[in-house]
């Protein structure tokens, strides 16, 4: 057997959902820019789960489905109540809440295709509203409950402020949703997979997708990015800092992809909604210190950013608590998820690798009153 750490370059399955190709990403064949660029975050759900954009019909019927489920069973909102609020961080419960919901879904046992598609739409709409909840109730204020008249996008940030959101504001986030939705075979879409091949339900495999994104290494990195850059500070402090983490051989969060050889074609997109929105904040410091860091890694390292770097500064400029960057990240890559976890439902096949064995041989048993 030919071991393979991380299981880089293995190909584990077959997938139409998206691709990575040439530096290139896809959803469904349709590159990541144009989506970006033109796409509601609703319409990139039902391209996931669907395989093609939908009709208008399609797409308001999608948003009707969404909008009608969004709402928390009363006893999600109190079991947040039971949990030691400030040692608490978001994932984890956001990890416990999706869960519990499981316990709440009649159908969560069910595995015909068209239940566990619904368990699907109800998750989706969900997962906004624990981690806009969650976020509120340890702050001391009462949860905010979704409109009907709101886009995904603009209804998150109403949740979690109570102010109806600026247009350039939803036009960021819902940016940041399209280009979290996907990336092929990921650490937490791949644990999702791994998880219902052994036939599972779909609370069991998104529960465990966001045990894995919880991990700095995979969601956790842009909450990383901020952290670096409020301990910075100031423009002025960039090449001073940077330089001594690189001499330190200290890892640079944001930087450097397992997959890209180029760079990350999401970077961009949100570079330059970083731009706009500290502008728009008078906290352009961020992004000066962002495209400075980014200069010097780049130059030093030869790493380009990845989604993650300018995704920091953006959720900051929307006033967005800092721990809760990763479970925003989960509030877009659920729909991935989900489209995964259907797919693999539909052509299922048990997720069993191999180990290469390291450890020592023809060792015989020695009674315990016999060992030194």
């Amino acid at each position: 057997m030919t071991t393979t750490r991380g299981l880089e370059g293995v190909v584990a399955t077959t997938s139409s959902i998206s691709s990575i190709i040439d530096d290139t990403l896809t959803y469904v064949g349709y590159n990541i820019d144009d989506l970006t660029n033109n796409a509601s975050f609703e319409e990139i759900i039902y391209l996931l789960w669907n395989l093609k954009l939908p009709t208008a019909s399609e797409l308001e019927e999608l948003k009707k489905d969404l909008a009608e489920n969004a709402a928390l069973p009363k006893e999600v909102i109190e079991h947040f109540n039971m949990y030691p609020i400030k040692e608490v961080h978001p994932m984890a419960a956001l990890r416990s809440a999706v869960s519990l919901l499981g316990l709440y879904d009649e159908e969560a046992d069910v595995m015909e295709e068209g239940a566990n598609f619904r368990k699907a739409v109800r998750l989706q709409a969900k997962i906004p509203t624990i981690v806009t909840s969650f976020a509120r109730i340890r702050s001391g204020k009462e949860p905010i409950a979704p409109r009907t008249d709101l886009g995904f996008a603009a209804n998150f940030l109403y949740m979690l402020t109570g102010n109806e959101p600026a247009d350039i504001e939803v036009e960021a986030f819902n940016k940041a949703l399209v280009l979290h939705a996907d990336h092929e075979l990921n650490a937490s879409t791949f644990t999702a997979r791994v998880c219902v091949a052994t036939l599972s339900d779909v609370y069991s495999g998104v529960t465990a997708a966001i045990g894995a994104l919880k991990g700095p290494l995979h969601g956790g990195a842009n909450e990383q990015v901020m952290k670096m850059l409020t301990e910075i500070g100031s423009v002025d402090n960039v090449d001073s800092v940077i330089r001594q983490k690189l001499a330190d051989k200290e890892k640079i969060m944001g930087f450097g992809h397992r997959v890209y050889q180029q760079g990350d074609p999401r970077a961009k997109h949100l570079k330059e909604m970083s731009k706009k929105l500290t502008e728009l904040r008078g906290e352009s410091k961020y992004y000066e210190m962002s495209t400075k860091i980014e200069e010097i890694v780049t130059s030093e390292k030869g790493l380009p950013p990845n989604v993650d770097f300018y995704s920091a500064s953006v959720y900051h400029s929307l006033g967005i608590d800092h721990d809760l960057f990763t479970p925003i990240f989960a509030v877009s890559r659920v729909s991935g998820w989900l489209a995964h976890i259907l797919e693999q439902y539909s052509n299922n096949r048990l997720i069993r690798p191999r180990a290469d064995y390291t450890g020592p041989g023809k060792q015989e048993y020695i009674p315990v009153e016999k060992r030194g």
